[in-house]
Parts: structure tokens; C-alpha cells; sequence
């Protein structure tokens, strides 16, 4: 399974029309737009599983550049999530004396 990310998109994209661009060139199994968590619009990437890592490589080399709604699409193989640890925080912390 090749898992594939797909950065520019407009905000009006969809999981069908991502689906429809990927199709013709293998199976899809899954399409995921993300979203902001508070406010449920969309933040312009998302996530395309295709079934074959050869139709997902193929899929990469055919639509990177692309335009979809007149944004040049960003087409790449997905990283691996990084784990994030809470240590050191950013939070602001005030000293009660």
C-alpha cells in the first residue's frame, strides 16, 4: 500500500474529485482531506492510499504539477508520522512566588 500526499489543494476540493484524479491510474482505497480540528474547514492537503505501490508511484510521477481548480498540486509519498513529545512544552508557565 502506498500512502501519498497531496498538498495545494483548493478549498473547495473534495475527497470524490481527489478520488477521480487518482483513479486512472490504480485502485484507491482510501482518500482523506484534513480539516482544522476547531473550525472543520478544509487546510489544503490531504492523504491518498492506493493499494499498488507500483499504480501509487506511477500516480506520483503523472499528477505532481498538475492543476486541480487552478492550484499546481503537490504530489508526493507520505512520511511516517513523527511522535511529539511534551517535553520542554511551549506552554507559558507564570512562577507564583
Amino acid at each position: 500500500m502506498k500512502n501519498i500526499f497531496v498538498g495545494n489543494l483548493s478549498f473547495e476540493a473534495t475527497e470524490e474529485t481527489v478520488r477521480s484524479l487518482f483513479t486512472p491510474h490504480g485502485n484507491v482505497g482510501r482518500v482523506n482531506i484534513c480539516t482544522d480540528r476547531d473550525s472543520g474547514q478544509p487546510r489544503g492537503f490531504g492523504f491518498v492510499e492506493m493499494d499498488n505501490d507500483a499504480e501509487g508511484e506511477k500516480a506520483i510521477a503523472a499528477l505532481n504539477g498538475t492543476s486541480l481548480d487552478g492550484r499546481a498540486l503537490n504530489i508526493n509519498e507520505a512520511r511516517p508520522k513523527t511522535e511529539r513529545s511534551n517535553a520542554g512544552g511551549g506552554g507559558f508557565r507564570r512562577k507564583r512566588w
